[in-house]
């Protein structure tokens, strides 16, 4: 079984948000918790509240301690590009640069690795 958080509208460039996102796809909760407790990169920050996210909707959907029995891990975990805000700086000479504000969306799916094995030798 599994659980899903979504992250929408990050305020943060997806590039910046995958190189984090790369770490923590496929350990185990626990170890990926730690991973990001000591990365420091701002993107640790947001993905340490959307895993305990997920791990909570796991717990939510199968009963109360039920990741502590569990052997949760990251299944899946992507990056998209969300909304872009369009901006203008003052240049030289009359001009103008656009300035572009990127936004993300990070999917988070954690899985009990248990049933994954269970499932494959039948």
């Amino acid at each position: 079984m599994e659980a899903t958080a979504k992250l929408r509208n990050c305020p943060m460039s997806p590039r910046k948000m995958r190189l984090v996102v790369d770490l923590i796809r496929g350990k185990k909760v626990n170890t990926a918790l730690g991973i990001l407790k000591f990365t420091k990169k701002e993107a640790s920050k947001w993905l340490e509240k959307l895993l305990l996210s997920a791990i909570n909707n796991y717990e939510q959907k199968h009963g109360e301690g039920a990741a502590d029995s569990a052997q949760l891990y990251v299944k899946t975990a992507f990056v998209d590009g969300g909304t872009v805000i369009k901006r203008f700086q003052p240049a030289p000479h009359g001009r103008a640069h656009r300035i572009r504000k990127r936004r993300n969306h990070v999917t988070l799916v954690v899985a009990d690795q248990a049933v994954v094995k269970s499932n494959s030798t039948n």
